[in-house]
């Protein structure tokens, strides 16, 4: 949420009164490359969306050809950070009042756009068309606000996680953001502007407005503008949140002295709106009014929606429009209702970017012949501004809603992403272990944690780019933006959605691309994996000299060790710098003895006496020893066993997480000295893919869609997640239709001691689905 600045209108050249000064870099970013308008107007917000290209930094691996003579660098291979262009959406949102201002601006900073036609919508496309045409020089083509709407709808819910949440006031988490399910359709959009439209929404394309009302929004505001005397629609809502409406409704406990059991009907319930008004001879309260109509009009709503969720078979019914607008009085009183009129059947669903629908639906009518549904869109933490709460009772870090700027970025993914088909239940399915709004102690470990780890992450960021001057600039400017989200998170920790580990390690990946650092430790990587591959075969060749029995336990012990050398985690990084010789036997002797603090070896050894896997799908972590040392000698286990192996890893750089690219090259070399993989190569029973994640963690409902092909036609039979991020943070308790291992080296003492354990406690966690008679789940 970005602030604007008044400045008197004698010294501004804009007419309007109320001119501002826009900061370009935080609300309208890259308008130069902007093409392709949409707007949305309402009774007193416009959201404005336009579609713009990119350019960023990208780190990019390519291999050394060692076989020239001219060759004499020693490394395995060579980094270059090259100019990258990708596709980014934005969207934001500000007061009508500053609609002529902002049309300036827009028109004094478009560079060279072939845009000829803005697609509008709302009920003040019509009264701002000319202004519009004026200003911009485009042609404004009006379309279906319904259409627009049904459409942003359908955009959020398939691109945003965690975009619907659940109100619950009183809890110690108000926001409680739902799973996305994997097919969003069918549901009920009930849409409460100045009346109520109620939608169902069968498909992309099919929906119908099958009831509604005209006692809406527009009712609320004008019934409580002629009882208070109050004008402003926010004003209303401030009132009605100080006001109790008992004072004002009759209850049925004020007709029959308590509840009227027979009829299952508590005390406490209204049995008549306004009903002590006609009897009481006295003045009633502003707020106490206010309080009292917002009751009425949430109620009725909240009926009506449930009669036609129940008539047409819906659970699934979300709520927006202008009376909702994110506010928590409305919100609350419409949840009351839902539940009250469906025993709890039904959910009252709230979208985090609901007053976006309209604009990001004109502007996908617009861009049709691009096809935007094609491709997965990511939400871009760096450039918005997320939820804000706009309780009366706000914190110090909240601003007032009025004079501020909301925004949402969406940057296009290279790759489209879908659910892992290994799911047992995708519909139910959570990645993350623990939600940090609902913990309120994790949830200030972790931000302090993460705010501890900033010096460190600059050092690093910096240290990555040394030819280029301006970097330490740049790194304190990542510096102050993630330390402002972190802030921001402290105090509204819903502010985009869930609140993870994950998402904080995503945020902070976000802002590092934001200001040009795409692989802080690209050098690091590449020192390791240089070393690492130095020490491969000795290790195969130790390996090989042991028994059967001994072997298995190696192996697994090999990945353990790998999987310290963690840069993420400040207790391995700390060691790491200050002992350069900290190495892969040391790491060993680091790892707590058997039994693990989650033990299921004896298990997964009695399996392997079994049949081989068909094909193992495993999900890698970080680069050197860990991917060297530990993954492949594990990996060439399996390929001996005649089990085929899927290696997935990240398609972009997170921390120290090896990225297909570099795998691929590392793989090759690995082959140059071992037989057993290059023959796996070359026979296609190893094959290595891109995992669609840029992340230290694993959403496996977001995954590349190569992946989940590859997954369907090798008939994958055992997944293996490896690492903290992937196997702790995410993944601990889900639950797929095969056989899975997950293994980790806990590598924070907070967490360890949370889990019971200590530091460099392991998790080694067999799992066998219900339906598989070998075995049951095995669980912690």
């Amino acid at each position: 949420m970005a602030e604007f600045v008044r400045v008197d209108s004698s010294t501004s050249s804009h007419t309007m009164d109320k001119s501002i000064i826009l900061p370009p870099d935080e609300i309208f970013r890259n308008l130069e490359n902007a093409k392709r308008f949409a707007i949305d107007i309402g009774g007193s917000l416009t959201k404005l969306a336009y579609y713009s290209t990119v350019q960023h930094k990208v780190a990019k691996v390519r291999s050394f050809d060692h076989t020239s003579k001219e060759a004499t660098n020693d490394n395995l291979y060579e980094i270059s950070v090259q100019e990258e262009v990708t596709a980014r959406l934005h969207f934001i949102k500000f007061e009508n009042a500053y609609i002529e201002t902002c049309l300036d601006f827009i028109k004094d900073h478009l560079v060279n756009t072939d845009t000829k036609v803005i697609k509008a919508t709302g009920g003040g496309a019509h009264k701002f068309k000319e202004l519009i045409e004026r200003k911009l020089g485009l042609k404004v083509d009006k379309e279906d606000e319904m259409t627009c709407l049904i459409k942003g709808c359908n955009f959020v819910l398939r691109n945003i996680p965690h975009e619907a949440f659940v109100f619950a006031k009183h809890t110690e988490s108000e926001y409680r953001f739902q799973t996305t399910q994997p097919d969003i359709f069918p549901y009920l959009l009930v849409n409460i502007g100045s009346g109520v439209s109620i939608v169902k929404v069968e498909s992309e394309d099919t929906f119908e407005r099958i009831g509604g009302s005209s006692i809406g929004g527009g009712t609320f505001w004008g019934l409580g503008a002629l009882l208070t005397k109050t004008k402003g629609f926010d004003e209303l809502l401030q009132l009605a949140s100080k006001g109790q409406h008992t004072s004002v409704d009759m209850l049925v406990k004020d007709i029959y002295g308590g509840s009227y059991g027979s009829l299952g009907l508590t005390g406490d319930l209204i049995a008549s709106s306004f009903g002590k008004s006609a009897t009481a001879d006295k003045e009633f309260s502003k707020e106490d009014m206010a309080k009292s109509l917002l009751h009425m009009i949430s109620n009725d709503i909240g009926q009506l929606a449930c009669l036609y969720a129940k008539m047409h078979n819906l659970s699934r019914v979300y709520f927006g429009g202008f009376f909702i607008r994110g506010h928590p009085v409305t919100m609350h009183t419409i949840t009351y209702s839902i539940n009250f009129f469906t025993k709890g059947e039904v959910q009252a669903l709230f979208l985090r970017h609901e007053g976006y629908l309209g604009a990001i639906g004109a502007f996908l009518k617009g861009a049709e012949e691009d096809n935007p549904n094609q491709y997965s869109w990511g939400e871009n933490y760096a450039g918005s501004s997320g939820l804000m709460s706009v309780s009366p009772d706000m914190n110090p870090m909240q601003r007032a809603r009025s004079g501020t700027f909301d925004m949402l970025e969406m940057d296009r993914l290279e790759r489209k992403l879908v659910n892992l088909p290994l799911l047992q239940d995708a519909s139910s399915y959570i990645p993350d272990t623990v939600d940090l709004i609902e913990d309120a102690p994790a949830r200030e470990y972790w931000l302090f944690c993460f705010e501890e780890a900033l010096d460190g992450v600059v050092k690093r960021a910096v240290a990555s780019q040394p030819d280029m001057p301006e970097a330490a600039e740049r790194a304190e400017k990542f510096r102050q933006k993630y330390r402002h989200k972190l802030q921001t998170l402290r105090h509204q920790p819903f502010a985009y959605g869930s609140l993870t580990v994950r998402s904080l390690l995503d945020t902070r990946e976000h802002c590092l691309n934001e200001f040009n650092f795409p692989d802080p430790y690209c050098k690091i990587k590449q020192q390791e994996n240089d070393m690492a591959l130095k020490y491969y075969q000795k290790a195969v060749k130790a390996l090989d000299g042991l028994s059967w029995e001994q072997r298995q336990f190696a192996l697994v012990r090999g990945v353990l060790a790998g999987n310290v050398f963690d840069w993420g985690a400040k207790a391995v990084s700390d060691v790491l710098e200050s002992d350069p010789e900290f190495g892969f036997e040391q790491a060993k002797r680091q790892l707590e003895e058997r039994p693990w603090l989650v033990d299921s070896y004896d298990q997964w050894f009695e399996r392997l006496k079994g049949p081989p896997h068909k094909c193992a799908l495993f999900f890698v972590d970080n680069s050197g020893v860990d991917i060297i040392l530990g993954v492949m000698p594990f990996v060439r286990e399996l390929l001996s066993r005649g089990t085929e192996v899927v290696l997935a890893s990240n398609s972009g750089p997170a921390l120290n997480d090896v990225t297909n690219g570099e795998l691929q090259i590392l793989t090759k070399s690995i082959a140059a000295m071992d037989p057993v993989i290059q023959s796996s190569l070359e026979q296609d029973r190893l094959i290595l893919v891109q995992s669609g994640s840029s992340s230290p963690c694993l959403d496996l409902s977001r995954l590349d869609k190569v992946l989940a092909m590859v997954v369907r036609e090798r008939n994958i039979d055992l997944v293996i997640i490896e690492g903290m991020g992937r196997a702790i943070h995410t993944n601990y308790y889900a639950m797929l239709s095969c056989e899975s291992l997950k293994m980790a080296v806990i590598k924070n003492s907070w967490l360890a001691d949370r889990l019971g354990g200590k530091l460099f406690s392991v998790v080694f966690k067999y799992e066998v689905p219900i339906t598989d008679h070998l075995s049951v789940a095995l669980t912690p």
